[in-house]
C-alpha cells in the first residue's frame, strides 16, 4: 500500500472518541487513556475481552510505568500502526536528579547517587538544551529492541550489558519546569523512536549527577489528544450500556 493510500485510509478511518463506540468488526481508532501498572498489551488483551474482537493492535507502546495515551486500532485499521507511530508524540513528566537505576526510570533499583544541590537553572537549561534537536540515541538495556534476535531486556535481567547501537532521533521541544528539590518536570515533543528514558539518562549525565525517570505521561499522537481518550473503566460502562435493551434500567 502506498504512503498516499495510508494517508488516506486514516482520514477516512473513524476515530472512536466520546460519545462514539467500537462496533463488531468495524475499523476504527480508539484511543485509549492507559494506567501506571499496565503494559500497553494488557491494554489489548482487556479490549479483545470487552469488545469479542481478536483483531487489535497497538501504535506505539508506553511501559507500564507510564500513563496516557495508546491508540489502539481495531480490525481492518491495524494496517494503520505504522502511519501513526511515525507521528510526533508528546509527553510530560518528572526527571528525579541525583540517581541512576539500570532502567534509566523508577522500575529499577537506584544502583549510584550523587550530590545535584548544587545545580543552577543556567545548568540544567544548558543540558536541555544540549539535548534538543537531531540526536543520537542509545535505548536502554532494558527495552524491547531486538539485538541477536533477542529482546535487550531479556539480556538486561540476566545482568548483561552490551553494546547498543545509537538510533536518530529528533528532541522537537524539550521543555524543564521549576525543580521540586531532585524533581525536575519536564515537557518533551519529539519524533517516532525516541525513549524519554535514555532523555532522562543522558540529562543527568550531562549535569554529572546521573538522573532517572520517575514519571511519564503521553499527552499527544499527532493530532490526537488524551483528553479524547477512553479510560477503560469509562469505555467498558458505555459498552455495557450500550448493550442493555432499550427502557432496561442502566
Amino acid at each position: 500500500m502506498t504512503p498516499l493510500r495510508i494517508a488516506t485510509l486514516a482520514q477516512e478511518t473513524p476515530l472512536l472518541i466520546r460519545p462514539d463506540l467500537p462496533q463488531p468488526e468495524a475499523p476504527g481508532v480508539l484511543p485509549i487513556d492507559k494506567p501506571g501498572g499496565w503494559s500497553s498489551f494488557d491494554i489489548i488483551r482487556k479490549l479483545r475481552r470487552m469488545l469479542g474482537l481478536r483483531k487489535i493492535g497497538h501504535a506505539g507502546t508506553l511501559d507500564p510505568m507510564a500513563t496516557g495515551l495508546v491508540i489502539c486500532l481495531l480490525g481492518p485499521a491495524t494496517r494503520l500502526a505504522d502511519y501513526y507511530m511515525a507521528e510526533t508524540k508528546r509527553y510530560t513528566g518528572v526527571l528525579r536528579l541525583g540517581a541512576v537505576t539500570p532502567s534509566y526510570d523508577a522500575e529499577t533499583e537506584v544502583t549510584a547517587t550523587a550530590e545535584w544541590a548544587h545545580l543552577t537553572p543556567a545548568d540544567l537549561d544548558r543540558a536541555r538544551a544540549a539535548l534538543t534537536g537531531p540526536q543520537q540515541q542509545t535505548p536502554p538495556m532494558y527495552s524491547a529492541v531486538k539485538i541477536g534476535g533477542e529482546r535487550l531486556y531479556k539480556k538486561a535481567r540476566r545482568g548483561e550489558e552490551i553494546e547498543r547501537p545509537a538510533r536518530a532521533v529528533v528532541i522537537e521541544r524539550f521543555e524543564l519546569g521549576a525543580p521540586v528539590g531532585p524533581d525536575v518536570p519536564f515537557r518533551v515533543v519529539c519524533s517516532k523512536g525516541t525513549y524519554i528514558r535514555s532523555l532522562a539518562h543522558d540529562f543527568g549525565a550531562l549535569l554529572g549527577c546521573g538522573a532517572h525517570l520517575a514519571a511519564l505521561r503521553r499527552t499527544h499522537i499527532g493530532a490526537v489528544g488524551v483528553e479524547a481518550a477512553w479510560t477503560l473503566p469509562d469505555l467498558e460502562a458505555a459498552l455495557a450500556a450500550q448493550r442493555l435493551p432499550p427502557g432496561a434500567p442502566a
